[in-house]
Formats: structure tokens, C-alpha cells, sequence
């Protein structure tokens, strides 16, 4: 069974995964901090960034297995993915970019979220149904 939407998001957020950890190991490296962050506070937004991303995106990704294993229209799967994707990169820019509070960190918060609580809803709707 070829589940090709939640496949090329999962690859997307790999892949976005793999720039948040470039990120960190560039300063790690340039300002020699082998351990935690040292008090280097890019390395701990950084850290963070990452970390965040580690805790949304798999759930993130197994409700949108989910949903697409119950063969919703393909535009639905898009959009959710869509938004989970674009909501992550506006999160890791803005908490790992800036030291300021960013339309980024605020907007990639509220539609992970958003996303999360509308796949929720479908999968179970789907399993009333």
C-alpha cells in the first residue's frame, strides 16, 4: 500500500529536521560547546527549536497516516500536511533564527496545533462513520 502524501511530508520534516541540526552543530562548533548550551543563548534557541519539533511532528505525522489510510480526498491530506509543514518551518525560524518574539514562533505554534486538533477530529470522525 503507497501511502504517498504522508511519505512526502515525512521526507519534507526529515528533511527540515536534518537544517534545525545543521543548525545547532554550527554553533556548537563556533562557539565550542561540546554538551547543553553553555549559556549561549542561540545554541539554547536552537536546542529548543529542535527539541519542539521532535515533540509535534511525529504525532503530527501518524494522525496523517492515519487519516489517509481511511482515503480522504487528496486536497484534505495536502492541506494538513501543508499546514503541519509550513507550521513547523515559521516555528524553527522563528525560535532559532531570532533572539525577538517572531510572527514566526507564534504563527508555526498556532498551526501545528490548528493541524493536530483538525486530524484528531477527521480520524475520529472517520472511525464514527
Amino acid at each position: 500500500m503507497q501511502l504517498p502524501v504522508t511519505t512526502f511530508f515525512a521526507a519534507s520534516l526529515g528533511l527540515l529536521l536534518l537544517l534545525l541540526s545543521y543548525l545547532i552543530v554550527r554553533v556548537r562548533q563556533s562557539a565550542g560547546v561540546s554538551l547543553g548550551h553553555g549559556d549561549h543563548g542561540l545554541l539554547e534557541r536552537r536546542i529548543r527549536a529542535q527539541g519542539n519539533f521532535i515533540e509535534y511532528v511525529p504525532l503530527g505525522l501518524i494522525l496523517l497516516l492515519l487519516l489517509e489510510l481511511q482515503s480522504p480526498p487528496s486536497w484534505l491530506l495536502c492541506g494538513l500536511g501543508g499546514v503541519l509543514l509550513l507550521g513547523r518551518c515559521l516555528h524553527g525560524y522563528g525560535l532559532a533564527g531570532t533572539e525577538q518574539r517572531m510572527f514566526g514562533r507564534f504563527w508555526g505554534t498556532l498551526l501545528t496545533w490548528l493541524m493536530l486538533l483538525a486530524s484528531a477530529l477527521l480520524n475520529l470522525w472517520f472511525l464514527a462513520t
